[in-house]
């Protein structure tokens, strides 16, 4: 069911007070006078400058008293709804709360509601049993659509592709950026999405939580990776709505274990840039907070503004790192947490691909690696002699790719070997140092000069690469090139 049908619902089978969690002020008071206009129930709204509104006999009453507030409950007998805006900023004190209690008594035995606008879930311990937590949603697709279609958008693709961008976004903000397209140029047009997006990553970017990543990667940045890309390619159209006439379900994710600097995180840019869904970035460190219960909040808030941007590409870079280590001295919110997103992860419908990255696969949870939560868990090791070779000539093309040919590719994959795909991007960028400061171009040997004078990963932690090799041989991943486990 929608809100509006929750929400009358709730009405009729008497829940006396409703906390509704919304940043939407505007369109949430539309939505309940509308429920309220059906059930014939007559709304007084208050808040703490103006008091209570829309009454000519109580306009101004209550101002800035809170505690008043509720005592107007008491006068008026049968058929309100009552709606306090901030309420959440008051109920910690002894004497609203008292009342809250002793109204909730009295509205379950009539026909009326108190709806406390908040801006959080966290309800006080002594508020629980009396106040039902509810979200109000962004705004629907179909919501967005009437939107643009009173904008003036009528072709049916333009008109989808502006929905699928302004989705994540409250119906304020998308009238605020429509309305400076048109401003600029007059009328919507596909070229606008990149203006929509711009705001959206504002929006995202406000709430500390998560990040919006332009997708400038596509898989023609990865050398070697065959396998991974074959899936991935294999799975290009999977967000379409005729892999859903044709029986497929949403993609749910992909696990990236392996060594470091072997191109994880590229990846994840390049599946949002192939598939074309916005790419958002979770650190999963600013998921926990210092008030009880704040983590749980913000993971659950995570979890909603994904689902509301949906389709997407959910990358949590380095997992292991976030959810690894003993938790006992944080109280159990480093479990709860985990809890709560694994949870979510097996149980969403929304088309939310998560990409996960791990190097470090002892400090995974085995919870986490199960089928279910994610398509496939790929390793990715380091390149072979042919990969190297493709990876040398995709930075080369990026910096030198009008001189090309002068670089000797064969050679320099075959003197590094062990090599990640990130040491290699390094070397190259030393030999641009070492023949910018001879005032010449840099060339195959400065290359070569500059890798002699770097020891790779596979050397300097040997012993973990060798257990995470070990790890991948035992069938407990697929692998992600076909040339096997190690460089060579």
């Amino acid at each position: 069911m929608g809100f509006a049908k929750d929400f009358e619902l709730l009405l009729r089978a008497r829940y006396p007070i409703l906390g509704i969690v919304a940043l939407e002020e505007e369109r949430l008071e539309e939505s309940i006078a509308q429920v309220c206009q059906g059930l014939s129930r007559s709304v007084f709204i208050w808040d703490f400058v103006e008091g209570y509104q829309g009454s000519p006999t109580n306009q101004g009453f209550a101002k800035r008293n809170p505690l008043q507030a509720l005592e107007f409950v008491d006068k008026i007998s049968q058929g309100a709804v009552f709606l306090l805006r901030d309420f959440d900023r008051f109920w910690e004190d002894v004497a609203v709360s008292r009342k809250l209690r002793n109204v909730a008594r009295q509205l379950k035995e009539s026909s009326q509601n108190l709806i406390l606008l908040t801006t959080t879930r966290l309800v006080p311990e002594f508020l629980r049993e009396v106040v039902t937590i509810v979200d109000f949603p962004l705004p629907t697709t179909d919501r967005i659509r009437e939107e643009l279609a009173n904008f003036g958008v009528k072709e049916p693709a333009v008109l989808e592709e502006l929905t699928r961008a302004c989705q994540g976004l409250s119906l304020e903000r998308i009238r605020r950026v429509l309305s400076l397209a048109v401003a600029d140029h007059g009328a919507l047009a596909m070229g606008d999405v990149s203006i929509i997006l711009a705001e959206k990553q504002q929006s995202i970017r406000q709430t500390e939580i998560l990040d919006f990543f332009p997708d400038t990667k596509g898989i023609e940045d990865i050398g070697g990776l065959d396998n991974l890309k074959e899936w991935l390619m294999r799975r290009g159209n999977a967000f379409t709505d005729r892999a859903r006439q044709y029986g497929i379900p949403y993609p749910r994710g992909l696990m990236l274990v392996g060594i470091q600097g072997t191109g994880k995180s590229l990846t994840a840019k390049a599946i949002a840039h192939h598939w074309s869904l916005p790419l958002l970035r979770l650190d999963v460190g600013r998921l926990f907070a210092g008030l009880v219960g704040e983590s749980e909040s913000r993971t659950r808030q995570m979890t909603q503004l994904a689902e509301a941007l949906a389709p997407c590409v959910l990358w949590v870079d380095e997992i292991d790192k976030a959810f690894s280590g003993d938790s006992r001295g944080d109280g159990g919110t480093t479990n709860r947490v985990f809890g709560t997103f694994l949870t979510w992860m097996a149980e969403k419908t929304a088309p939310v691909f998560v990409v996960a990255t791990a190097n470090n696969i002892r400090a995974l949870p085995p919870e986490l690696l199960r089928k279910g939560r994610f398509d496939e868990v790929f390793f990715v090791g380091l390149p072979n002699q042919e990969e190297r070779a493709q990876i040398f000539a995709v930075h080369l093309d990026r910096v030198r790719g009008y001189n090309l040919r002068n670089y000797d590719l064969d050679r320099l994959a075959y003197e590094t070997p062990n090599f990640s795909g990130a040491e290699i991007e390094q070397i190259i960028i030393e030999a641009m140092h070492i023949g910018f400061s001879q005032n010449r171009d840099f060339t195959t040997e400065d290359i070569l000069e500059a890798a002699s004078q770097i020891v790779p990963l596979a050397q300097t932690a040997s012993q973990e690469v060798e257990f995470l090799l070990e790890w991948a041989k035992s069938g407990k991943a697929r692998l992600a090139s076909r040339g096997g486990l190690l460089g060579n």
